[in-house]
């Protein structure tokens, strides 16, 4: 890839949720048009991305129809995409069918003087998250082996708390021995995740944390029990420097979430 500007322009979508039917609905809600008009308005608000990033949960029914739309509605972009597995996903399914010249499940990407490492919290059958030895392990590697370039760190599951007491139970639950290894490498310059369904940012020593809403239904936030919220859906821009820099907004589709079923059950 080429750096044509000062900074490298990345396009974040989180926890999309696809279904097995294009028309099916996940708690009242087109999991599946909200992804589409999410995408559409990221592009109609900027000129170019120079990667996208699919940071989890990207389908709620986890079988090759799902990742095969999520794959046709990114491709028509022709954007570079990377992504990783949430709690709802099948990690080898996904490789298997996001595995072209421009959608994949790579690791490592290394954009300008960026590397952009993503990892897999992944614990089958679980809603928490863990980073097993070879995530770790795959993570010290990339950093040592380019302390020179900054670096930004993507995962599914959240290492901080959100203040809301049932989705901090799915937190990654090794985050001290995952911060040991950031706080370590003064080129790591933020670390984003999904999962939380709602925005965050925080810091941390060197690093700026950023939790991304959904793009399709959100989660209420500091609530004690399962919560949903009206707030509409959204994507993350973030905009790399070559000086280490990072500027990033959360935008929301203009139009109202319809057809949300409030539950206090989860799904």
């Amino acid at each position: 890839m080429t750096l044509a500007t000062e900074c490298l322009s990345i396009l974040q979508l989180s926890d999309t949720h696809i279904l097995a039917s294009s028309d099916a609905t996940l708690l009242g809600v087109d999991t599946a048009y909200y992804f589409r008009a999410v995408l559409a308005r990221a592009f109609a608000d900027h000129p170019r991305f120079d990667l996208i990033m699919l940071t989890g949960d990207l389908a709620q029914d986890p079988i090759s129809p799902s990742y095969q739309y999520l794959l046709q509605h990114i491709s028509q972009y022709g954007v570079p995409t990377v992504c990783l597995p949430g709690n709802h996903d099948d990690y080898a399914l996904m490789q298997r069918v996001l595995n072209t010249e421009l959608v994949s499940c790579r690791k490592q990407v290394l954009l300008g003087n960026w590397q952009i490492i993503n990892l897999n919290s992944q614990i089958i059958g679980e809603e928490g998250g863990y980073l097993d030895a070879g995530e770790l392990s795959f993570l010290s590697a990339s950093l040592k082996a380019y302390p020179d370039r900054h670096a930004l760190v993507a995962v599914h599951h959240h290492s901080l708390p959100t203040e809301s007491y049932w989705m901090d139970t799915m937190m990654i639950s090794n985050s001290d021995a995952f911060w040991a290894i950031l706080k370590s490498h003064r080129q790591v310059k933020a670390l984003v995740n999904g999962h939380i369904h709602q925005e965050m940012e925080a810091q941390i020593a060197n690093v700026r944390i950023l939790g991304t809403p959904s793009t399709c239904f959100q989660f209420k936030p500091k609530s004690l029990g399962f919560a949903l919220d009206e707030t509409s859906p959204a994507y993350r821009h973030l905009q790399l420097y070559t000086d280490g820099r990072i500027a990033t907004q959360v935008k929301r589709l203009p139009e109202a979430l319809v057809g949300l079923q409030h539950t206090p059950h989860g799904y």
